[in-house]
């Protein structure tokens, strides 16, 4: 890639970095999008012994890259989301692709494409860490950034994309006893 091309386009997404998710973390900031893709990029590491099959740097990538398009759209939270929403996303992720070099913009869309039908098990996987990382993210952050639809979202989220795995179900049901644990515990503090 082309310096000049190379610093235009991290100066683009360079707005990961500055817009933010509806998630906090637990030292009371609001998480950025760059942040989120992150981690689930080191899930997916952390995982890879667990999915012996699965190409785990084509997760990485999916992670890495799956949130480009809210560069440009910022992020709206999944229960907002609506298909119009989904629409701008994917066209700005487009745009934003027009901007690297063919071979680089040809795989992304095909890692886009990929990532879209969930068929193959590196979008599945990739999926659910996904999910996963957001629930880690509440779950982590206090829960007075939860909205009272939380309480139950949290406990939700993410639950058809772990069915198909035995290992991120256990990981889904060890989330789920802490975001109850949580829950719990603010319902029985004192004001």
């Amino acid at each position: 890639m082309q310096p000049r091309k190379l610093i235009e386009f991290l100066s683009i997404i360079e707005k990961l970095k500055c817009n933010t998710r509806h998630s906090w973390t637990s030292s009371g900031k609001q998480e950025s999008v760059a942040e989120h893709s992150w981690r689930a990029a080191v899930m997916a590491l952390l995982v890879a012994d667990e999915f012996p099959d699965v190409c785990i740097e084509k997760v990485v990538k999916m992670c890495l890259i799956h949130d480009l398009g809210e560069a440009i759209t910022g992020d709206i939270p999944s229960f907002y989301k609506t298909k119009e929403d989904t629409k701008k996303e994917e066209q700005a992720t487009r745009e934003l692709l027009e901007h690297l070099p063919d071979s680089l913009s040809c795989e992304f869309k095909e890692l886009f494409a990929e990532m879209a039908k969930l068929e193959t098990q590196e979008a599945k996987l990739f999926k659910a860490l996904d999910k996963l990382e957001a629930i880690a993210s509440h779950n982590e952050a206090d829960i007075k950034t939860w909205l009272p639809l939380e309480y139950t979202e949290n406990l939700t989220y993410g639950t058809e994309n772990v069915e198909y795995s035995e290992y991120l179900k256990e990981i889904k049901r060890e989330m789920e006893k802490d975001s109850l644990r949580k829950i719990e515990e603010a319902l029985s503090s004192p004001l």
